[in-house]
């Protein structure tokens, strides 16, 4: 087994690499339990970072050293890595491995029933999030031709390496690193040995090739295919109809026939075909035109961009904490003052129009102070079934009163019809991620979480501007 040290959460983890491994590449730390739960403030909500795409029980934080370094964990569920000695053996080969174009694996922890791995940070987020998630900006063909030859590039290595598989091999293990640059994850080589699913003699859906080719698929198309049906994307088709039409025509019509012709051709591959991985690599290096601007600029992105994420409101902070007195106080407090940006005609209008309906309104928020949820529930439903259209405090309200009454789905239903009246307001998204980890939609309640901290921060600008 290779050798290993301990780690204090002090010390400073190992730089990116910038070719294969040698022997003057730091040892693989051995972490304690402890140094990671610190590092990840317990394992906190607001630190889930989005890799797996609903693929994996298997959670990855954003963790911070003591001398603020960053770092990716990844926990896996204690089914996972039943033999200890297994786990760590295999974390020293994955951590052998260093490709410009593959995340380095730092250290792991093995600690009891506890296995978690520490790679280097990530901070541009994932193929998954800026191919199929950024409404104002297209990936740029280039941009897309890069990632596919960087992702090609980082698999041919671990392919030299002795690295058949790869676990959920897709848009969400493709992470950009602080210059733009895609890099494959390492946390996808660490699989388990009986989770490997062969189909001798036939296409297997879970290999490497095929992934790879869904990949392909997902960059022409601008579009998250699952696996088992990109096969049926590009069958019978031409390279036009599969193309992202957010694109409007702004791509090389020859490079993407390449691109197609290949993706069809990693999704006919079969197991007992040997994997040319340098082949694939040689195709898309001849594609690689736009070499001189620098990927984070390509992509848009700020230069060392970090999120911050300790920055919260006492809304913010009670969403995250899960608090549901707490969320109501802060709600009872705000009353209706949020609703004047969205009504169109003066606020004492609105209060005097219906003035019935006003009166089974006001019922509702008395029963809300009163924390009788249910009667609450009753009458906002029926102010609401009475408008045309009803202002988003009151979808918030009840919301928030479907979480008191644990009915987590209706609760996301009204904080995402808040957020369809007022687009902007935070507090629709933060009810939205209360909800979400009540549905134990872990990853995306994080997600909402963050964007709701940053639709607050650009609202408190905005207020201070003017």
């Amino acid at each position: 087994m290779g050798c290993c040290h301990s780690l204090s959460s002090g010390e400073v983890p190992q730089q990116r690499a910038h070719q294969n491994h040698g022997e003057g590449d730091p040892p693989l730390t051995k972490f304690s339990f402890s140094d990671l739960n610190v590092a990840t403030e317990n394992f906190s909500l607001k630190n889930v970072v989005s890799e797996s795409g609903g693929e994996s029980s298997n959670i990855v934080y954003k963790g911070r050293l003591q001398n603020h370094g960053l770092i990716a964990v990844k926990k896996f569920n204690n089914m996972a890595w039943t033999d200890p000695k297994t786990f760590v053996e295999k974390a020293h080969r994955v951590g052998g491995i260093k490709h410009k174009r593959l995340v380095n694996l730092i250290g792991y922890c093995c600690e009891g029933n506890e296995r978690l791995l520490v790679a280097e940070f990530m901070p541009n987020d994932t193929l998954a999030k800026h191919l199929f998630r950024r409404k104002n900006h297209t990936m740029e063909w280039e941009v897309r031709l890069k990632v596919a030859y960087s992702i090609a590039e980082a698999l041919d290595c671990c392919s030299s390496a002795g690295f058949a598989s790869y676990n959920n091999l897709s848009a969400y293990s493709i992470l950009f690193d602080e210059n733009g640059d895609a890099c494959l994850s390492c946390f996808g080589l660490m699989k388990e040995t009986n989770n490997d699913r062969k189909t001798a003699g036939s296409v297997n859906p879970e290999s490497v090739m095929f992934r790879f080719g869904t990949i392909l698929v997902d960059l022409l198309s601008g579009k998250p295919i699952p696996p088992s049906h990109a096969h049926d994307m590009i069958h019978g088709k031409n390279v036009a109809e599969l193309m992202d039409p957010n694109l409007k025509g702004k791509f090389s019509a020859d490079e993407a026939t390449i691109v197609f012709k290949l993706a069809f051709k990693c999704l006919q591959y079969e197991d007992r075909e040997s994997r040319n991985t340098k082949h694939i690599v040689r195709t898309l290096e001849t594609l690689q035109t736009k070499t001189d601007a620098p990927s984070y600029a390509m992509l848009e992105m700020a230069h060392h961009r970090e999120l911050s994420s300790n920055k919260l409101s006492p809304l913010g902070k009670a969403c995250l904490r899960m608090d549901l007195t707490a969320i109501h106080k802060i709600l009872v407090i705000a009353e209706y003052e949020d609703d004047k940006e969205v009504v169109e005609f003066s606020f004492e209008e609105w209060m005097e129009e219906a003035k019935d309906i006003q009166e089974v309104r006001k019922h509702g928020d008395q029963a809300f102070l009163e924390q009788d949820f249910e009667t609450a529930i009753n009458c906002y439903s029926q102010f609401i079934d009475s408008r045309r259209t009803v202002y988003p405090s009151v979808y918030a309200r009840r919301s928030l009163c479907y979480l008191f009454c644990n009915q987590p789905d209706r609760a996301l239903h009204d904080g995402m019809i808040a957020q369809e009246v007022f687009p902007d307001w935070p507090t629709a998204f933060y009810l939205q991620s209360v909800a979400l980890s009540k549905l134990n939609m872990i990853t995306d309640s994080a997600d909402t979480l963050k964007e709701a901290t940053l639709l607050e921060a650009k609202r408190h600008h905005r207020k201070q501007d003017s």
